[in-house]
């Protein structure tokens, strides 16, 4: 196995000049654990490695840290004992990221340098076309390509299968999206089209819709344990609970992420207005550039949605996504200006602390 089938390129092998020093060699990563992560080098090597000091320092945030799915600098160590360190992490060509849950405003990475985001749905308990606008604005910012399965289609109607598809292909039109059946084995050429040497593929979505099937499948065996959906809450009994990237025997790579429960913002205002061009090309219809579609004379929004162009729904959504943005906008700021305050802070603090000690050294010598 060549880094090319991992997914080395010219783009990577430019930065991996730029920093490499004697002994460093290139390498993805493929797990992480509480305390390292686990990387492939040339030839299908299987290395442990921890990140180095100089990687911790400079990473201003989490997101900036190495993730699965980067490719990374790594100092191999000399000695059987030794630790293999990575001393650089390389740009990512593409980035799968959603806000980290809770109030963070922090981001959350969930694949790096991916080139297709696979979302798995389907057409009874998990369809939400407002979650799939969630989902189609962050694969959109991620720069990945996006495929949609609406799978359990052996639990609904051909009808209301067609028609969960039919919707979700209005809220996209780029997207691929297809009917499927994990247990009756059908959708996976989809997936396998995509799947080639140096291409990486990830599958999102709920748990208990399917997804760990299909992933059995990609590989050609149990690679994760699957059960039974409780038809309570629709969730399965297996997930999956960890990322990895999987080398396919066929040809390409797969990073299988947890069920994602919620999907909460980390984007920007531009790629929410790409994301909803119908919506954005109706406000400049408006009369008053500072129409607040909420009943304004001459709205267009509003006449859009009574004429029945615009689905109600969609355009709510897309204000609650917009208010996503805006407070994490908001938070992105006010914890910089927390950043910016304690640094100030502590280089008071540096400085008093230097001004103490010289002063006492000049004491014990008795030069005051």
């Amino acid at each position: 196995m060549t880094l090319q089938d991992l997914g080395w390129n010219d783009f990577f092998s430019r930065y991996f000049t730029e920093v490499a020093k004697e002994g460093w060699v290139a390498g993805r990563l493929i797990r992480e654990t509480k305390i390292n992560f686990s990387a492939l080098l040339e030839g299908a090597e299987e290395v442990d490695c921890v990140v180095g000091g100089k990687v911790w320092h400079e990473a201003s945030c989490d997101a900036e840290l190495p993730a699965v799915g980067d490719w990374v600098a790594i100092e191999l160590g000399a000695g059987e004992n030794d630790e293999h360190i990575i001393r650089a992490r390389l740009p990512r060509r593409t980035c799968f990221s959603r806000k980290a849950p809770g109030k963070s405003s922090e981001e959350q990475v969930m694949a790096a340098n991916v080139d297709v985001v696979v979302v798995v749905t389907d057409a009874g308990a998990d369809f939400n076309l407002r979650r799939m606008e969630r989902y189609f604005t962050i694969i959109q910012k991620s720069g990945a390509r996006c495929v949609v399965l609406v799978n359990k289609s052996d639990l609904e109607e051909d009808e209301v299968n067609e028609k969960a598809r039919v919707e979700i292909q209005e809220l996209s039109p780029e997207a691929e999206v297809h009917v499927t059946s994990a247990t009756r084995h059908e959708g996976l050429e989809v997936l396998k089209s995509h799947l080639r040497a140096g291409v990486t593929l990830t599958m999102v979505g709920s748990s208990g819709v399917g997804k760990s099937t299909l992933v059995n499948q990609l590989l050609g065996e149990e690679w994760l344990w699957t059960g039974e959906v409780n038809e309570v809450t629709g969730k399965g009994r297996h997930t999956t609970v960890a990322r990895e990237l999987v080398v396919l025997e066929e040809g390409g790579m797969l990073v299988d992420n947890p069920g994602i429960r919620e999907v909460q913002m980390w984007t920007d205002e531009e790629t929410l207005r790409d994301s909803f061009a119908d919506v954005e090309e109706l406000t400049l219809r408006c009369k008053f550039r500072d129409c607040k579609h909420q009943g304004d004379r001459g709205c267009a929004i509003a006449a859009a949605v009574e004429a029945g162009e615009l689905d109600l729904a969609r355009y709510e959504g897309y204000l609650r996504l917009d208010e996503e943005i805006e407070e994490l906008n908001f938070r992105r700021k006010k914890r910089q200006m927390i950043v910016e305050r304690w640094g100030k802070r502590n280089s008071r603090v540096k400085a008093r602390n230097r001004d103490d000690r010289i002063e006492l050294e000049k004491e014990q010598r008795g030069e005051l």
